[in-house]
């Protein structure tokens, strides 16, 4: 049951990123001559300007446009298109992936509520109870700043060096005057207090997009660290395949369904991310052409050795999948 729900999640998140493509092929004038949901034998399709079908595997799905892997002389081919149609429609299916993943938290943070100001938890044995902060005292201001966000807060906090901080609070409709110096946590500078939640429908949509911009710059540090080598515990530990993927669904599915919301929130902007990678058979490979493209006046790379890179970049790419789908395995048994 896990492995169907799995690949249903994932199928739904391949086929949101086929669907940005398809959008923008017709929005373009180019001729999509099929739209897939799933993989392998056919099972049913409608033909009408284009053939609608669905497919054995559900394994995500394609978008199958004319001209898009050879020359046509036909207008509406996507090699006759401007650099712009082409552009916009290789961008759309990675920008409709990063769109979801914020679309997705939405429903996340109006369960778990948005992180407001007012203090929610006091800990024990800390700063901030040793110098008496209460739960539900408002943080208004800090060393006379004006703060309006949790992440404001928390920002000044970790940055303060251990300095004494002069919080500006109102208790019980009373404004008050707290000192405070954060203590040191493995590196980190804290006082010792949660924030209280709101559900507030805006205030998520807000946190949602906050937080698909500061995942978005985690995985670019990541990305990063994979380039020069500097993965901790090495890239086969650190990053999961197909068979990784189920074993988050599962345990995501075993803390309730918000947890798989985020999971699926995570994976597509993930999905987002590594396809704008400028990697052969990736889309980002195919945005990189277009821009070579336009600062050649227009001129195209030769199709033959385009399409050859293109098989190479594949094949290194299935290789890739194979040793994370071993490293998976071997997770399963350790």
């Amino acid at each position: 049951m896990t492995i169907i729900a799995a690949l249903i999640l994932f199928s739904i998140i391949v086929l949101i990123h086929e669907l940005g493509h398809f959008i923008f092929a017709k929005r373009s004038g180019i001729k999509v001559n099929e739209f897939s949901i799933g993989m392998g034998p056919k099972i049913y399709s409608v033909k009408k300007d284009t053939e609608y079908s669905i497919r054995a595997l559900p394994i995500g799905g394609y978008v199958s446009m004319e001209g898009e892997d050879e020359e046509q002389i036909s207008p509406n081919s996507f090699g006759n298109k401007s650099i712009l149609q082409r552009f916009s429609t290789i961008v759309a299916g990675p920008i409709f992936n990063i769109i979801l993943a914020a679309i997705l938290l939405v429903p996340v943070f109006l369960y778990i509520g948005s992180p407001t100001t007012k203090l929610g938890k006091i800990m024990p044995d800390t700063p901030a109870q040793a110098v008496g902060l209460q739960v539900g005292d408002k943080i208004n201001k800090i060393n006379g700043n004006s703060v309006k966000t949790w992440d404001e807060v928390a920002n000044i906090i970790n940055t303060s060096s251990g300095g004494e901080l002069k919080l500006s609070i109102t208790r019980d409709g009373s404004d008050k005057v707290v000192n405070v110096t954060p203590k040191n946590n493995n590196g980190k500078y804290e006082i010792g207090i949660q924030p209280q939640r709101e559900k507030d429908f805006l205030g998520s949509i807000v946190n949602a997009c906050k937080t698909t911009v500061d995942m978005t710059k985690q995985m670019l540090t990541f990305l990063g660290q994979m380039i020069t080598g500097r993965v901790p515990g090495g890239i086969g530990n650190a990053v999961a395949g197909p068979v990784g993927v189920i074993g988050m669904v599962s345990d995501a599915a075993r803390t309730g369904i918000i947890n798989v919301v985020y999971l699926a929130a995570v994976i597509s902007l993930n999905l987002g991310i590594v396809n704008l990678l400028p990697i052969p058979a990736l889309d980002g490979w195919r945005i990189l052409m277009l821009l070579l493209e336009a600062v050649r006046g227009g001129k195209k790379l030769d199709p033959n050795k385009e399409g050859m890179i293109n098989v190479v970049g594949f094949g290194a790419l299935m290789l890739f999948m194979l040793f994370i789908t071993y490293k998976d395995i071997l997770r399963l048994f350790h």
